[in-house]
């Protein structure tokens, strides 16, 4: 049996489990200011007059607002003097300024009136002559298409410059809390793989996953997770109808949560039973990607390089290539902060250049068709003296988590 894996129960893990609630604060009112300044100087390198938030995460990232996307309108409009103005339906003024962090005027707009009218005209009160309105990225069509209908004169254009170009370089606070949750995690994967056993289901499995995060301090839980067991691990995401656990079967775990909004997300890969010939050269191939990555991210190399060098080490062992399977179907991984999947990509097309505070995920995973998949997925952040681990990858294919042998 594969060390560090079954043996123990549900209750016995979740018994050893300790809280490593954090005691460091979430973002401060302070950090918010920084970003806003910042936003306004890539708005003046980018000729943008103004810039809409809308609800999720980059109002959340520039304001500390927390408002989740809807059929109505909510949103906020940063300006290139950096003030803020928030743009709500009436009914929700109150509580929307209970979720300031960075407070602002508000403009309500009633049920039977535009939203988008309002968010124009409000515009040109606090912006006069505004040319140039830029739509965070993750603004829903409607709302786009909405103001556009309604404005004269406005140029629509792609706030990714200043959104991206501020969020995809963490500060020391977000590399830490980054930390912090990465840490809770892998505690939590280290418990999961104690309490398999065969039978287990994949809903078991979520549920003590979802229980041990609770734990370890995350107070909401687990924010995702998929379990997959022997052929349905050769899924990236997942299946329709998952197994149960059987003997000798390969094991896909992948899961994390949020702390102070900002994401885990690690996985691991091992059989419950004996791993086959093929298993154990392939788990180790998988191994040797992902540090292949992990050693092409160098300060100023373009984030495809990383990609590049994990693929190639891929098509040097047989497999691919590109993205052919058996082999890796997809990038080698994403950039991660308040979403889980966010700017820059580690994809051989993309050309922005590495730098400092850059967080990704490094997960070349292995795909062999109807009958199994390997992902080791941990994350890095970018130093001036280049990459280092959130967490350290998994150890070998017999002791995943790298035990002492007395620790069986």
């Amino acid at each position: 049996m594969t060390i560090g894996i079954g043996g123990s129960t549900a209750e016995i893990e979740l018994e050893k489990l300790k809280s490593l609630a954090p005691t460091m604060p979430g973002i401060s009112i302070e950090e918010y200011q920084a970003r806003i300044n910042k936003a306004t100087e890539l708005m003046s390198a980018n000729n943008i007059d103004a810039v809409y938030l809308n609800a999720g995460t980059n109002l959340h990232y520039f304001t500390g607002t927390k408002w989740y996307a809807s059929e109505r309108l909510v949103g906020a409009l940063l300006t290139k003097n950096g003030s803020v103005t928030y743009i709500a339906p009436h009914f929700e003024i109150d509580t929307l300024r209970q979720h300031m962090v960075i407070e602002g005027n508000v403009q309500g707009w009633h049920e039977h009136e535009s939203p988008f009218q309002c968010c124009v005209d409000t515009l040109s009160d606090i912006v006069p002559n505004c040319k140039t309105l830029a739509i965070d990225e993750s603004t829903a069509f409607f709302i786009s298409n909405g103001i556009q209908k309604v404005a004269n004169n406005l140029e629509l254009i792609d706030a990714k410059p200043v959104t991206a170009g501020c969020r995809m370089q963490k500060s020391d606070h977000e590399i830490a809390i980054l930390q912090t949750a990465m840490n809770m995690t892998l505690e939590v994967h280290k418990a999961v793989a104690k309490i398999l056993r065969v039978g287990i289901t994949t809903q078991e499995v979520e549920a003590f996953i979802d229980q041990a995060h609770r734990a370890v301090g995350a107070t909401s839980g687990s924010y995702f997770c998929i379990v997959l067991f022997g052929q349905d691990s050769s899924y990236p995401h997942g299946v329709k109808t998952p197994k149960s656990l059987e003997q000798n079967d390969m094991v896909l775990i992948d899961t994390g949560y949020q702390l102070h909004g900002y994401n885990s997300d690690i996985t691991r890969s091992y059989v419950f039973g004996e791993a086959t010939d093929k298993q154990r050269k392939m788990w180790q191939v998988e191994k040797d990607a992902q540090i292949a990555a992990f050693n092409a991210a160098h300060i100023g190399k373009p984030c495809g390089v990383v990609d590049i060098a994990a693929r190639d080490f891929l098509t040097s062992q047989g497999l691919g290539p590109d993205y052919q399977t058996p082999g890796c179907p997809h990038r080698t991984g994403h950039g991660i902060g308040l979403d889980i999947h966010e700017w820059p990509y580690l994809v051989r097309s993309e050309q922005t250049p590495l730098a400092r505070g850059m967080c990704f995920s490094n997960e070349p995973m292995l795909v062999f068709p109807q009958e199994f998949g390997i992902r080791l997925e941990d994350h890095f952040y970018m130093t001036e003296q280049g990459a280092k681990w959130f967490t350290e990858p998994a150890h070998s294919i017999s002791n995943p988590f790298g035990y002492p042998q007395s620790e069986k």
